[in-house]
């Protein structure tokens, strides 16, 4: 694949001159040339502190800054730049909108939807805003093969519901969620709908205008970008009407020493100094998958997907968790007989094949499955039909290292 001349990572040899096969994209993804190359040009060329300096570096760096901002607008279909407020990532994104809203809005009485599937940055600051204002907690129930049971929707969301928040794609059963019905039967009742994009953004288009998504999370590392740097997109209207998460510099517009006004957003919600190199290198990661295109990359994920679907499912002992294939994303979960998770990421890192081993930060997902951990391979546009059958030849080994027959 000529993608793969892009990520010099994954040319590398490990210990043993063992070639790296990385299948761990949903936990952080690799990074191509032209991102690194454009952090390396800010640092070089042009750093500088943004909204602040009257000279030409901090000139170059705020309008650098304030040209990724446009770009994430566009990538995600927003109606406008200010609505994309820069965080230090997705929890980051969750945690302002049930600070800054949940806290302001929700009374006793008031429900918040949930789901087993989520992460525990989309639960743990709802159960903290529902603590805080006397809200309660709701939850649609999964089906047994990981997907969201709506037949008893109606039942759950309520005139009662303020907030349903869900994840367009589940970050261990690939699950792909459907948010267009969630967004529109959730508005049907007066509620909002909180997305949190972390697995879907860099693997689909995004269009939070079709449906009408009224906040919206993801991460930049995930999206092939630096570190250190999110979104969270909200509608103009929520922006203004939310509380700030955070006080300092730049998100004031006066200051006196027993009161403040705040700026507009996005800067109400940017306060201090915001990591703008790392939003600069979004911009080009962005770039970079919009001239690959969401379309293709979502395709040849899906046929990495169906093979490693097939040779895993052949495999003794396998077994996939979650929905069948065409439900759900490029991540595989699974548990071998006999073998636990954390050994088997131990083997196959052994033989280069980088997975994740754990709880993936949903322990009441892994609750219901009835497991402490289980085993994932994440898929991304840069992996080979060729690194799916190093995993599952790893695997077959790891099973013959236990004498499993």
């Amino acid at each position: 694949m000529s993608v793969r001349r892009d990520f010099p990572i994954l040319h590398q040899l490990l210990a043993g001159d063992t070639p790296l096969v990385y299948l761990d994209t949903a936990a952080t993804a690799h990074k191509p040339r032209s991102v690194v190359a454009k952090v390396l040009e800010c640092y070089e060329q042009y750093n500088s502190n943004v909204h602040r300096g009257i000279h030409q570096l901090g000139d170059r760096m705020t309008t650098e800054l304030e040209s990724a901002r446009e770009k994430v607008q566009q990538f995600i279909g927003a109606g406008e730049p200010d609505e994309v407020v820069f965080t230090s990532g997705t929890t980051m994104s969750l945690n302002m909108v049930a600070h800054g809203w949940g806290r302001k809005f929700l009374r006793p009485g008031d429900e918040i939807l949930l789901n087993p599937m989520e992460h525990h940055a989309n639960l743990v600051p709802w159960q903290l805003a529902a603590s805080a204002t006397g809200a309660t907690l709701r939850f649609i129930p999964l089906t047994s093969d990981g997907r969201l049971d709506l037949s008893g929707l109606d039942g759950l969301l309520t005139k009662k519901t303020k907030l349903l928040a869900v994840t367009a794609m589940s970050n261990v059963l690939g699950t792909i969620n459907p948010v267009e019905e969630l967004a529109r039967r959730a508005h049907d009742v007066g509620a909002l709908i909180c997305v949190d994009g972390a697995q879907s953004v860099p693997h689909m288009p995004t269009n939070v205008r079709s449906p009408q998504i009224d906040f919206l999370a993801f991460s930049g590392h995930k999206l092939y970008g630096p570190t250190g740097i999110g979104v969270l997109y909200a509608r103009r209207q929520l922006l203004e009407a939310m509380d700030p998460f955070l006080a300092g510099g730049h998100m004031i517009r006066e200051v006196l020493l027993d009161s403040s006004t705040w700026a507009d957003p996005p800067a109400k919600f940017e306060a201090g100094t915001c990591a703008f190199i790392e939003a600069v290198g979004l911009g080009a990661a962005i770039d970079y998958v919009q001239k690959l295109g969401l379309a293709p990359i979502g395709r040849y994920e899906h046929e990495l997907s169906v093979h490693a679907h097939d040779r895993l499912s052949q495999v003794p002992g396998v077994k996939i968790h979650g929905p069948s294939v065409e439900h759900k994303g490029a991540i595989l979960s699974f548990t071998v007989d006999g073998v636990h998770p954390h050994d088997l990421s131990d083997l196959l890192d052994r033989r280069g094949v980088a997975i994740r081993a754990g709880h993936h930060c949903t322990m009441p997902l892994h609750e219901l499955l009835g497991l402490t951990a289980t085993a994932r391979a994440s898929l991304a546009f840069y992996n080979t039909h060729a690194e799916v059958d190093a995993l599952v030849d790893a695997v077959q080994a790891a099973r013959k290292v236990f004498r499993l027959k």
